[in-house]
């Protein structure tokens, strides 16, 4: 009984999604390297759990929990597309910051 109730539980907090995208940030692209034209606007570091009581978090969800904490820090920047500076590392990932607009 306590193995399947623990069952439920990790797969219940696998599945939760604790990262809710910001008004505005839905109109800010991703980009998988330096879009050309643009103006740099700066850099973001954004971090999530990875892990819940020593047990890894989906690294998918992982991945789009950070890609959209980097989003909703763009506008902030007066961005609009961002880029992934290198892969998601202990729960932190980075990210450049472009105006493309004009």
């Amino acid at each position: 009984m306590r193995v399947l109730l623990s069952a439920v539980l990790l797969s219940a907090l696998s599945a939760c999604t604790w990262v809710h995208m910001a008004p505005g940030a839905g109109a800010v692209k991703v980009v998988s390297g330096p879009p050309t034209g643009c103006e740099k606007r700066g850099e973001v570091e954004v971090s999530v759990k990875h892990s819940i009581a020593f047990i890894e978090r989906n690294p998918i969800k992982v991945r789009d929990e950070l890609e959209t904490l980097a989003r909703n820090e763009a506008p902030g920047l007066q961005a609009d597309t961002i880029h992934p500076l290198a892969d998601p590392a202990g729960g932190s990932q980075r990210f450049a910051a472009w105006r493309c607009a004009r």
